[in-house]
């Protein structure tokens, strides 16, 4: 197969890798800046994920005419430059088969793929999403994950490009389903790192997962996923991973925000892009539209903006009206 990888930082780079790894043809690309340039020279991206060279069948460019057509066109990039991409692809395939890697939501709470499906047929769009975190897909170490298009046949031909012994990949139809729960278990992952970083124990993370895991698929249902993919891979596997893992951004950032630190002094510290961020508040004005609460959101949102402490948030949902669990 050929594969264009659009992003080329951990994930997209991790990305290319993987497939390289399984013997498929790869072109990666990435901004003509600093870490892409010294990428393509070294073969290698220090910045992001030092210790792995690339395969020779992967070609790494950030000239964007070096793009030529392909079996798929993978999507790597932060959520709020997939706007950018579509017509990339459009104007060099515009029947190509896209793949949403990213895991976020756009500006405007948008779902990605209905981003993409401005420029791109909506029957070609696709998402990819589970516990994925790059450095582990980088070193081998065995996951899974699910890819998903409105026609399962094009799952089952896009994920041929991912399938080896350490990564496997099952198919779906539920698009939305998949693409929701990657972009919501952010927020969660947030809500984790926050209460390591109180001081907290495995009781209140447990609680906190387990309430943020029924409002991401109430949430999910109402715009029209299925329960069966947030209690999955994308949905439950990739929440325990993220928000488990002190490799996860939205847990580090969630972490420094318990210890005291600001949004500001968390994200600096990190160095990258924490997709929880703003999917927080994405998440709440999907919530608004369809006449939801999600008060376990709410309040990582209310951390994250500044409105209330850390403690303080934690404290006002141990003091929400008791009710039924459902």
């Amino acid at each position: 197969m050929q594969v264009n990888v659009i992003g080329a930082g951990s994930w997209g780079t991790s990305i290319a890798l993987l497939i390289g790894r399984n013997g498929h043809d790869v072109t990666l690309y990435g901004p003509a800046d600093e870490n892409t340039l010294a990428t393509i020279s070294l073969r290698e991206n220090m910045l992001y994920l030092p210790g792995f060279v690339l395969p020779e069948n992967v070609r790494i460019t950030c000239d964007v005419s070096d793009l030529g057509e392909a079996d798929v066109w993978v999507v790597a990039v932060p959520s709020h430059a997939v706007r950018e991409i579509g017509p990339i692809i459009a104007e060099r395939q515009p029947d190509g088969l896209a793949l949403i890697a990213s895991k976020g939501l756009a500006f405007g709470a948008e779902l990605l793929g209905d981003v993409l499906a401005k420029s791109l047929p909506a029957e070609n769009i696709g998402a990819i999403s589970g516990p994925n975190l790059a450095i582990e897909i980088a070193r081998g170490i065995p996951t899974a994950a699910v890819c998903a298009y409105l026609d399962e046949g094009k799952a089952d031909s896009v994920r041929r490009a991912f399938m080896c012994g350490s990564f496997r990949v099952y198919t779906s139809t539920d698009l939305i389903g998949v693409e929701l729960a990657g972009a919501l278990k952010n927020v969660m992952a947030i809500a984790a790192g926050i209460s390591d970083g109180l001081g907290f124990g495995d009781n209140t993370k447990g609680a906190l997962l387990a309430r943020g895991l029924n409002e991401m698929s109430r949430l999910g249902i109402a715009m029209g996923g299925r329960l069966e993919t947030f209690m999955g891979i994308a949905g439950v596997g990739d929440l325990f991973a993220t928000a488990a893992s002190k490799l996860s951004r939205n847990y580090r950032v969630g972490f420094a925000l318990g210890q005291g630190k600001s949004l500001s002094e968390a994200l600096q510290e990190i160095g990258q892009v924490a997709e929880g961020v703003p999917t927080s508040e994405a998440a709440l004005i999907l919530a608004r539209r369809h006449q939801m609460q999600l008060p376990t959101f709410e309040a990582v949102d209310n951390t994250l903006r500044g409105r209330v402490r850390p403690f303080d948030a934690v404290a006002l949902l141990m003091e929400r009206t008791p009710k039924s669990e459902s």
